[in-house]
């Protein structure tokens, strides 16, 4: 959130004349034909209420002296450095300090540069008789005819942003705004399928609303209330996401896709008077392609904010581009070198190959094509490996990315690598070997009797610093979890527990309770059976650590003293799933898309632990209690592995199941869905009713009929008694994604016989 307030403030639209905008004004409600705006007289059009105005304004992204015209607002609750633009005549038409924008007498809107004598953008509209003009109290810029009708609005051309009840139709777009040429091309669409999409280059598609509705003549709009709607012809929403603040008393919000590639939804905060990101289309940043353009890969910090990264050697030291250092002037041979968690892509163009291979197949592909730069290696059920051929190269690096890259390079040996500066080896004379041999006794006592010194006060220096931070840990009576190395895990006494959890003062579930590190920062304590051996308790605290994946919560920490067993983890912020189903307020946030990417993202954690960590790893307790919402609102399972701890037997089967009662839960609304629920679901669905029927009536926006029933025939699969019948966590992800197709499962009330029981059963029948 911080990043994003960084970036909100630097964007290109945000003001950077302020004070002097203020000394001229004409406050006019409406705009009679032959009215003008000058750059120099500073004068502005507002709507009535004063809550928007219409003039000039300079960039932070323009040079001196350069000026566009657009909306802003202009309430006197937001202050002038925060006035943020809406609208901008032209989109990125800019003009000099020498122009004009005017309301002719033919009714036309002109923006004229003087100093050019040009005409850089106009809407003629002189044949609808346009009298007059006005700047609506919703930011809305109109043209209107003799008897009042509208004959053109600046809501129908849109360049950035939209306004609560401004509308995105079929086959428009927004364009975000920015001097950078990579990101300048970042578009929100709305195709003729009524798929909202985010493109690069309008080339590649990043982010979509979800599978096509099957409606035509869809609209995109912004609700007042803060909600994101697909409407169709009859203003019926078939689609709808909510902002953090949704319902709550907002005065000014509007949705804008930034300079970064993200589509985000601001709201006013009257508390802190800024504008805050209530609901962003990517939650990872680094998932935005070439959101670091050639700035290198993307890779999220600590704080959980987009940083840019050049892990490559640039060939080209007089450019701050991050290019790969493969030229294809190898002399000696290339080599490749290894980039793990790394997912790479290739721009300029993007034209890399996808190809089925194994890990070496892969290497071996890239070292014999001349062209190729980079690969990258993915194993997710099916081995694919992506080849490119530029040098502009973006990516995402992080210990849940499940790929490994590699780039090539010459090697240090190769004549075109050595520094020009530096004089070859063979060409340095050798010191005499009786000179030589007589410097080298006094030398090496001498780097032996400094290396002694080094090594004391090292060892001195270590002691200092352990005896300082224990007293400083006493004094503070608990450790923050922030700062530890990546590799491993705090250790904290049963003490710093106590004081963290403020005496375990709240209680978030069974066992497990909120607590306070010193920098203010909450984590989540989960309390064990203090029985549990030590040994034991080490081990698999160890391998839980080491599992790392963005839908699963992380282990921070761990208590293991005398009888104390505590695992400390971060903090979700929305606290969890089954919170949201029981609240029938906030269960409205639950929209049927939201669900669907929830049992997605919990899918695609199980699917992790069970087949692509070092070793197998259940849940054993799967519940929509342990599953939290982040401040993204993204989904994360918790509390898995807690069976290694207690020795419980492991078992894929069991989390399938339990998976496939969480699907039912989330659909029907229901938090029984033995028995009754199950049998009533699995007939509707097979009789074609499961939409009418089936489906959790406090979803808002309606169901996607075709995903629903996927999603109801992936669930009785979960869900059959038998479990050689159940399907994998990666079959259940394709499915849920919509790449595998599921037919309709058998009824899954009665448990088949076995194979030892049918041979009984035959061998029973011959005697």
């Amino acid at each position: 959130m911080l990043q994003q307030e960084r970036f909100f403030l630097n964007s290109s639209f945000v003001l950077c004349i302020s004070g002097f905008l203020l000394l001229f004004r004409v406050v006019v409600a409406n705009i009679s034909l032959g009215s003008k705006l000058t750059v120099l007289g500073n004068d502005l059009w507002l709507s009535s209420n004063g809550d928007f105005a219409l003039g000039f304004f300079g960039r932070s992204d323009l040079p001196p002296n350069q000026f566009s015209v657009g909306i802003r607002f202009n309430s006197k609750s937001v202050s002038v450095d925060k006035q943020t633009v809406v609208w901008v005549a032209g989109a990125d038409a800019t003009v000099g300090n020498n122009s004009y924008f005017q309301l002719t007498c033919n009714g036309d809107l002109v923006l004229f540069d003087c100093s050019k004598e040009f005409t850089v953008w106009s809407i003629t509209r002189s044949q609808w008789n346009v009298t007059s003009a006005v700047l609506h109290d919703d930011g809305n810029f109109v043209l209107l005819n003799d008897i009042k009708d509208i004959v053109w609005q600046s809501f129908d051309t849109p360049s950035n942003a939209l306004l609560p009840g401004q509308k995105l139709s079929s086959l428009k777009s927004l364009r975000a705004a920015s001097t950078n040429p990579l990101s300048s091309y970042y578009s929100l669409y709305m195709n003729d399928r009524g798929q909202l999409q985010l493109k690069w280059e309008s080339s590649v598609n990043y982010w979509n609303n979800g599978s096509p509705s099957g409606h035509k003549n869809l609209t995109a709009v912004l609700l007042s209330n803060g909600t994101l709607q697909l409407q169709d012809q009859n203003s019926k929403p078939v689609w709808s996401v909510f902002g953090e603040d949704h319902d709550d008393s907002v005065k000014f919000r509007f949705l804008r896709l930034d300079a970064d590639g993200n589509l985000r939804l601001y709201s006013w905060v009257e508390a802190s008077l800024s504008w805050r990101s209530v609901w962003q289309a990517v939650e990872n940043q680094c998932n935005v392609f070439a959101t670091c353009g050639d700035r290198g890969i993307c890779i999220l910090n600590a704080s959980g904010s987009r940083d840019c990264n050049c892990p490559f050697k640039s060939t080209s030291g007089s450019t701050s581009k991050c290019l790969l250092p493969y030229q294809h002037e190898c002399k000696s041979g290339p080599t490749l070198v290894i980039y793990e968690h790394t997912s790479l892509y290739g721009m300029y163009p993007v034209n890399h190959s996808t190809f089925q291979s194994s890990l070496e197949k892969c290497k071996l592909a890239c070292l014999l094509d001349a062209q190729c730069t980079a690969v990258t290696f993915r194993n997710s059920g099916r081995a694919q490996c992506r080849m490119m051929k530029t040098q502009y190269v973006s990516g995402y690096s992080d210990p849940s990315v499940d790929s490994v890259s590699f780039v090539k390079k010459c090697p240090y040996s190769d004549p075109l690598a050595v520094d020009p500066g530096s004089p070859p080896l063979n060409s340095r004379p050798p010191l005499p070997l009786k000179q030589s041999y007589r410097l080298s006794v006094p030398c090496l006592i001498g780097a032996a009797s400094a290396t002694v010194a080094v090594v004391i006060l090292i060892h001195l220096g270590i002691g200092i610093f352990l005896y300082g931070r224990r007293k400083s840990n006493r004094r503070k009576g608990a450790l923050a979890l922030t700062g530890h190395n990546s590799k491993g895990l705090i250790m904290l006494s049963s003490c710093e527990i106590k004081e963290l959890s403020q005496d375990f003062k709240y209680q978030m579930g069974a066992k497990t309770f909120k607590g306070k590190q010193p920098d203010n920062q909450w984590v989540a304590i989960k309390k064990l059976d203090a029985t549990i051996c030590e040994r034991k308790f080490r081990c698999s605290v160890s391998k839980i650590g080491n599992i790392h994946h963005k839908n699963l919560v992380k282990l921070e920490g761990y208590c293991c003293e005398s009888r104390h067993r505590y695992l400390v983890y971060e903090f979700a912020k929305n606290g969890s799933v089954k919170k949201y189903m029981e609240d029938s307020k906030l269960c409205k946030k639950l929209t049927w898309r939201k669900r669907v990417d929830i049992c997605l993202s919990v899918a695609r954690a199980l699917c992790y632990l069970h087949t692509q960590c070092r070793e197998f790893v259940n849940h054993g307790n799967l519940k929509w209690e342990n599953v939290v919402l982040d401040e993204n609102f993204e989904a994360k399972v918790t509390e898995f592995g807690l069976g290694i701890f207690l020795g419980e037997g492991l078992s894929a089967e069991k989390d399938v199941e339990d998976f496939g009662k969480m699907l039912l839960i989330l659909v029907t609304g229901c938090q029984e869905v033995d028995g009754v629920v199950s049998q009533q679901a699995y007939k509707e669905l097979m009789e074609g009713k499961a939409g009418s029927v089936v489906v959790d009536e406090r979803i808002d926006g309606g169901v996607d009929p075709e995903e629903l029933e996927r999603v109801l025939r992936i669930t009785f699969w979960c869900l059959q008694k038998d479990e050689r019948m159940r399907p994998s966590m990666g079959e259940v992800v394709k499915v849920l994604e919509g790449t595998l197709s599921v037919d309709p499962a058998p009824p899954p009330f009665a448990r088949r016989r076995t194979v030892e029981e049918e041979e009984s059963t035959e061998s029973g029948s011959e005697a």
